[in-house]
């Protein structure tokens, strides 16, 4: 008996070793200067499957490189399931004789083991003048994008973060396994000083990145490589509940957990609290930084820290439990009310309070949206989240929460513009209801406008009339030009389109976002304008070289607008190039009387197609190039007038009408139609 137990203990110490031996001792894990760990190999019986075989290849000139694909691999980290590889930057220059010379890069990443580029660790730099970077997957259904302006005297050693003079800065959308960055100029034609100079769009990590010891690129600069951070996974079609089951195909090593990729399927390892290493290898790769009742190892500068013994860990927290349960509630309550303090002096409280100004208090918003609970969320984009709210029990207000904005780009004067914004009283302007100061970046609270579409959606829909569309130009013209010329300081727009434009009911027209145009200083509002590529048409050429916008800005998106409503259509289009030529196309069809050749008038009466002729020419007067050369808002509103007369003493009492409709509460189906009026033309 004692013999079939020797003889049955040596068999399963046997057998163990023979499970042990499925990875081989003898495994090279360094190409050139990259380690190669496991569950990654370069010989076939090394790495965990032949997914995850890489090639080390010897390149005359650069010796040995690790590569995935056509990428080169410069680091793999087993701790967070990361690998960094190189990546070719982006560039587009022209010349003395503006001969252009362009780069565009792809990605393809392979399909197994899953990949992904990082959208925590990796964010696209692009430095240059009047350049537009454009990031979309393969398909074009996911993009992002960013541009960069440059003023008549850069100086970049007084810049310092990438807020689009000179230099911008976009994050990758989420999720993406194919990768497009291209370049394009923004301007419709190359000035004298960016003659030999380039623009480049390249990859860094997800830190502040200083621009000062930059210089604007030029030929000599380009064609360099960065660095881009991918994510990898295990066993691309589980998840961790499902892999843990199958132990025998179960990833993760000893002391370590599975943690899940994302949304989809697929994992990845990680060791335990108190642990580091390799959580993939299957000999214990994750090892107790320190044991408890023995000697520590470890040099007496290593930075590793032991863990304190559970009876000590025990013994301290039943001595200050009871503290630490009563102060902890104590200071961050503490903590909360000064920082509300510190934000709200920071943000010009002490000034506003004493003006005309409703101020809500951050508790107050809070309250109005169940603390922004999900179901009173109406959208939510890069910029800003936005929440019905229910002040003073039945009026309902919008909030808008900005979201990831610099401090930086606040205007430092905005009170004086908001108070005077606040107590404007203009029918066809979205009425700003109060400011929140509390926050780090002021919330806006706006009025609810029931019953209402964007332009953007009518236009899209074909569903407005001749009369309508003047009555549309008319209307956001009076408001405008109210802005412009009964308040001072004047107060402009600096972000004009058709999906900021409402038509409530008896098809009363209000511009938005009037608000976000106040909070963010003048030379940062183009990062509003440039959100959304499909809206860069609206920016005056002007505002590209200057990087100021100014009133003859909004003058410029207005001509667009006109044109826009004149045509039926809204230019959305990728390209920018494509939406210059198409306004080209449009100012030449009314200069050489060939209007009908761009517009689709067959529905329109002799007196409407009038109309048509007289508004293209007030649209191609405001679309100068020059902005000194444009029409003021005035002028246009007593051009347009001629077009279409307004009754004035009707539209007060239609205003008044819907001034009592925003008392009443409404469901969250009819709130959804109203959210462009915070500037949020993706909820279409």
């Amino acid at each position: 008996m004692k013999i079939g137990h020797w003889l049955l203990t040596v068999a399963v110490a046997w057998w163990f070793q023979q499970g042990r031996a499925a990875l081989p001792k003898k495994c090279t894990h360094q190409c050139g200067d990259v380690t190669v760990p496991f569950p990654f190999g370069l010989e076939p019986n090394c790495p965990r499957s032949t997914d995850f075989l890489l090639d080390c290849t010897n390149t005359e000139g650069s010796g040995f490189r690790l590569m995935l694909g056509d990428l080169t691999i410069l680091k793999i980290s087993v701790g967070d399931s990361t690998m960094v590889v190189s990546l070719p930057e982006a560039y587009e220059c022209y010349d003395q004789n503006r001969s252009l010379a362009n780069r565009n890069v792809s990605i393809n990443l392979p399909p197994n083991p899953r990949y992904r580029f990082s959208e925590t660790q990796n964010k696209l730099i692009v430095v240059g003048c009047n350049a537009l970077a454009d990031m979309a997957n393969k398909e074009g259904t996911v993009r992002k994008g960013c541009a960069s302006y440059c003023s008549s005297n850069v100086d970049l050693a007084k810049e310092t973060t990438c807020s689009g003079q000179v230099c911008c800065q976009a994050s990758i959308p989420a999720g993406l396994t194919t990768l497009n960055i291209s370049l394009s100029s923004i301007g419709q034609n190359v000035s004298n000083s960016e003659r030999g100079h380039c623009a480049r769009a390249f990859m860094v990590d997800n830190r502040p990145f200083n621009i000062s010891n930059l210089t604007l690129p030029t030929f000599q600069d380009v064609g360099n490589n960065s660095s881009l951070v991918l994510d990898w996974m295990v066993e691309s079609d589980e998840i961790c509940d499902m892999a843990k089951r199958n132990r025998s195909s179960y990833a993760c090593g000893k002391n370590a957990n599975c943690k899940g990729f994302g949304n989809g399927s697929g994992y990845r390892c990680v060791c335990k609290p108190g642990y580091h290493g390799n959580p993939y290898s299957p000999f214990g790769g994750c090892k107790a930084i320190c044991s408890f009742g023995k000697t520590y190892k470890g040099k007496k500068n290593n930075k590793d820290r032991c863990p304190i013994a559970p009876g000590v860990i025990a013994g301290a927290a039943i001595a200050v439990s009871v503290f630490g349960i009563t102060v902890t509630g104590s200071v961050s309550v503490t903590m909360k009310l000064r920082l509300r303090k510190f934000n709200f002096t920071q943000n010009g409280g002490e000034t506003l309070k004493h003006r005309k100004v409703q101020i809500f208090t951050e508790v107050e918003l809070v309250e109005a949206t169940n603390n922004y609970n999900d179901s009173n969320k109406l959208n939510d984009d890069d910029s800003s989240s936005v929440y019905r709210g229910t002040i003073a029990k039945d009026t309902v207000v919008v909030v808008k929460k900005p979201k990831d904005m610099d401090k930086s780009l606040l205007n430092k004067d905005f009170q004086r513009e908001l108070e005077i914004l606040m107590n404007i009283s203009c029918k066809n302007v979205v009425k700003l209801k109060g400011i929140c100061l509390e926050t780090k970046i002021p919330l806006l609270v706006y009025e609810y406008i029931p019953n209402s579409t964007t332009v953007f959606k009518l236009i899209q829909q074909n569903k407005l009339t001749w009369e309508q569309r003047f009555k549309i130009a008319i209307e956001a013209a009076l408001a405008l030009n109210h802005m412009h010329s009964s308040t001072q300081p004047p107060i402009f727009h600096g972000n004009i389109k058709l999906a900021n434009m409402l038509m409530g009911r008896n098809n009363s027209v209000k511009i938005s976002d009037f608000g976000t145009s106040v909070l963010i200083s003048p030379e940062h509002r183009h990062i509003v304008a440039i959100q959304k590529k499909d809206s860069l048409h609206y920016i005056d050429p002007e505002y590209l070289v200057t990087g100021m916008l100014t009133i003859q800005s909004d003058v410029y998106s207005f001509g667009v607008v006109l044109m826009e409503l004149l045509m039926g259509k809204k230019l959305h289009v990728m390209k920018s190039e494509k939406s210059i030529n198409t306004i080209r196309l449009f100012i030449s069809s009314v200069k050489d009387d060939t209007l009908s050749d761009v517009i689709s008038s067959e529905s329109a009466s002799e007196g409407e197609m009038d109309k048509i002729q007289t508004i293209a020419k007030i649209a191609v007067e405001c679309l100068d190039q020059y902005g000194a050369n444009r029409l003021a808002m005035s002028k246009v509103v007593e051009k347009l007038a001629n077009v279409y007369p307004i009754s004035t003493d009707k539209e007060e009492d239609e205003a008044k009408e819907e001034d009592e409709e925003t008392k009443r509460e409404v469901h969250k189906e009819e709130l959804s139609s109203c959210l462009s009026c915070l500037g949020m033309d993706s909820c279409i």
